[in-house]
């Protein structure tokens, strides 16, 4: 294909570039002057730290409708952080079942079997853009999955699955789930997630939110491993009430804290977790009526009904990329991020490293569904650019 014959660069550019699925776009209208109140070079310990810090898990509770007797915990190591804590604290009681269809659902598999060495563990997997059959799952164990999977584009539809006179717990990784899709709290024990998803916070920072059940857990029972500090959540066989009360573990970064605190009352402002979810459910919708209508892409997940809305994946499959070896085919989406980059058009879109090629777009609430259809017509400009000069078969 001659140069002279590709489409011609679109006119309209998104105003707000920035998909990338970690950390994510900050709120529409943000600047650093959102931040002029933070706390710092005051202790966290101090009157407005431990204010400031239990407003986060107070409007975080608010938002998520969370339900009375839930414990919120801001902790350390993000998202991450979070979900080991609740392994490293609860698991042993009884067997587990591990769910996993992507990358960081087979980081928990790993820690679980590997580092854990729990003796009564079952797995259930499933490739990239489909969920393991659920029905094989015993609740009455206890039970580890991601509700979304950040790498994959694949979602849990519901929690149908999940009943609700279970006997194990529950310990869900929410992290790009949590403002953006209905969680059923019902069917939950331990819910996890980080800041810098759905509302655009900043990093290193964790939220554990506790069922009752999840809290009766913690006090009967005692792991016959050693605990770090940072994972310690009782004291004298009692929960550790400071760190649901806003006196975290450790020092966290007041400047994060003042930031979250607006991305929560932003949320607020504009309708609350229903608004969230609707302009998610919006940004999918849009890549959808894109991707009907495009040839030489689909979405990674074939059933619509798992589809992300906040981690959008997609793959390429047009027969001229398809036709290739695998480093050849993940050379095309690389190529089609570094276009859009060197525009100014979209940053960090390329595909999860572990996941088959394609792109990664994020949909989360942040992001205007404006800027996402404005940079649609961009991937066709960069595909088409792409495979010229990949030099591929038109």
């Amino acid at each position: 294909m001659t140069a002279s014959a590709l489409a011609p660069m679109p006119g309209l550019r998104p105003r707000n570039p920035n998909f990338s699925s970690g950390p994510c776009a900050k709120r529409p209208g943000w600047s650093l002057e959102a931040l002029q109140n933070a706390a710092l070079g005051r202790s966290h310990r101090a009157g407005i730290g431990k204010a400031k810090l239990a407003d986060v898990i107070e409007r975080s509770k608010r938002v998520l409708g969370m339900p009375a007797g839930w414990r919120l915990a801001i902790v350390p190591g993000s998202d991450t952080g979070a979900v080991e804590m609740a392994l490293w604290t609860l698991l042993g009681a009884r067997g587990v079942d591990l769910l996993a269809w992507e990358s960081f659902g087979e980081g928990w598999v790993t820690d679980v079997v590997k580092q854990l060495k729990l003796p009564d563990v079952r797995t259930f997997k499933a490739p990239y853009g489909e969920l393991p059959d659920l029905a094989q799952v015993d609740f009455d164990r206890d039970v580890v999955l991601t509700w979304n999977g950040t790498t994959s584009g694949v979602r849990l539809a519901n929690g149908d699955a999940i009943p609700a006179n279970r006997q194990g717990l529950v310990i869900c990784d929410a992290t790009s789930a949590a403002f953006a899709m209905d969680l059923p709290w019902d069917k939950l024990d331990v819910v996890t997630w980080s800041w810098q998803k759905v509302l655009g916070g900043e990093g290193a920072h964790g939220m554990l939110a506790l069922s009752p059940r999840a809290v009766e857990r913690l006090e009967s029972y005692t792991p016959a491993w050693p605990l770090p500090k940072v994972f310690r959540l009782t004291s004298k066989g009692k929960l550790a009430e400071g760190p649901f009360k806003g006196e975290t573990i450790n020092t966290p970064s007041m400047l994060c804290v003042e930031d979250a605190i607006d991305g929560l009352a932003w949320a607020e402002e504009i309708g609350g977790l229903d608004k969230l979810i609707e302009r998610s459910e919006n940004n999918l919708a849009a890549v959808a009526a894109w991707v009907a209508r495009t040839p030489w892409v689909d979405f990674l997940a074939a059933d619509p009904a798992i589809r992300s809305c906040t981690s959008i994946c997609l793959k390429i499959v047009d027969p001229a990329v398809t036709a290739l070896d695998a480093d050849a085919q993940a050379a095309v989406p690389k190529k089609i991020a570094s276009l859009l980059e060197k525009e100014g058009v979209a940053f960090d879109i390329n595909g999860y490293r572990d996941a088959p090629p394609g792109l990664r777009i994020w949909g989360g609430a942040t992001i205007d569904t404006a800027d996402l259809e404005a940079l649609l017509p961009w991937l066709d400009w960069a595909f088409d650019r792409a495979r010229a000069e990949l030099k591929l078969a038109a």
